[in-house]
């Protein structure tokens, strides 16, 4: 009877001990569960708002313009770079139109569902300030607070430069404002200090740099560019090409497959010599803008850039920066913000920090 007894008693034991020991496993479990709840939400939650986001088509200075905008008030005008288009800008509308601003991105020329006319005398400063200023005037709007990051910064200290009565103020990111240097043009100028095979320098001759990228799915070109844009001078030998440069084994905490995806059919559509142009007519841009040179922007500006960033680490561009040269030729020029750790894709690496730095300096205005 005893043994019978000490049975039962043993089996009473090691059920309870398996009580005990679920009931703390389900207790670990459950953070995790909400913190995966959290996280499906928060993206749920983003991807409702992007379809809040409105495209449409502007006839624009001779070609068509796909434009996206979000929101109503004061606007913000978004100028995206290389190779990115309005979809970079994506944290930004979201951000400053739940703060009370109308927030437009366009598809440059040559980029995304914008037209792309072939020859790169087509796409001259002149003539991509020109589709801003008709876009501008075809949605009725008067003045832009100004943003642009790479080749869309560029664009933007044109815009200040040809048509400063536009521009309420200008946030632009990466790219400061370079003064035309009347002896040579930028292309000159990086050829010298790093050679041909310097990106900017390889990307010159007509349908070489296409057709080396054709050797390469589009997907794994994106996860490419927006991995070798670092510190250091890139670099694509002839020799070995796109091919060579290193595919990053995952992509940033800043960059789903979602958007390599979108970016790689958009380019699938319209192939990249609409973007190439834009390197293509620097030596144009130069002879066109001579009249301009010596001029200063007088837009009130603010610029961000990471201290990672590769347009920042070329030499000589630091000292420009913290030694009063940019502030002498923009002279309204109020902030610069350095991000320790930041590369060049800043204003989706990281998108909050931008987003409010921008807010915080139109919300002057």
């Amino acid at each position: 009877m005893r043994q019978i007894l000490r049975f039962f008693y043993f089996l009473f034991f090691v059920f309870c001990n398996f009580v005990f020991k679920w009931k703390i496993r389900s207790a670990k479990a459950k953070p995790r569960r909400a913190i995966c709840k959290v996280y499906v939400s928060s993206i749920e939650r983003e991807n409702s708002e992007m379809e809040k986001i409105e495209h449409t088509t502007v006839a624009t200075n001779g070609i068509n313009m796909h434009v996206a905008s979000i929101g109503t008030g004061p606007v913000v005008l978004f100028l995206p770079g290389f190779p990115e288009l309005w979809y970079s800008w994506r944290h930004q509308l979201l951000y400053l139109s739940s703060l009370g601003y109308r927030c437009i991105a366009p598809d440059l020329r040559g980029y995304g569902d914008t037209d792309a006319p072939p020859s790169p005398a087509s796409y001259t400063a002149f003539h991509i300030v020109g589709d801003l200023v008709a876009l501008l005037d075809q949605l009725c709007i008067e003045q832009v607070f100004l943003v642009g990051h790479d080749w869309g910064a560029m664009i933007a200290w044109y815009f200040c430069w040809f048509r400063p009565d536009r521009i309420k103020a200008v946030i632009n990111l990466s790219v400061p404002f370079f003064p035309r240097n009347p002896t040579s043009d930028l292309g000159e100028g990086f050829r010298a200090s790093f050679g041909d095979d310097y990106y900017f320098c390889r990307f010159q001759e007509h349908g070489e740099a296409e057709e080396d990228f054709a050797c390469v799915d589009t997907a794994t070109l994106m996860k490419k560019f927006f991995s070798i844009f670092g510190p250091n001078p890139p670099r694509i030998p002839k020799e070995v090409g796109i091919r060579g440069l290193p595919t990053p084994d995952a992509l940033p905490s800043w960059l789903s497959e979602e958007d390599i995806n979108y970016y790689a059919t958009k380019f699938m559509q319209t192939g990249f010599t609409g973007g190439l142009n834009y390197y293509r007519v620097s030596h144009l841009n130069w002879e066109l803008t001579a009249p301009w040179t010596g001029l200063q922007i007088k837009v009130p500006a603010k610029f961000i850039v990471g201290d990672q960033d590769l347009v920042y680490n070329i030499p000589g561009v630091k000292e420009y920066i913290s030694s009063g040269g940019f502030k002498r030729d923009v002279p309204c020029l109020e902030d610069v913000v350095v991000m320790e750790g930041v590369f060049h894709f800043i204003n989706q690496e990281k998108a909050d920090e931008v987003s409010a730095h921008i807010y915080e300096f139109i919300k002057k205005f």
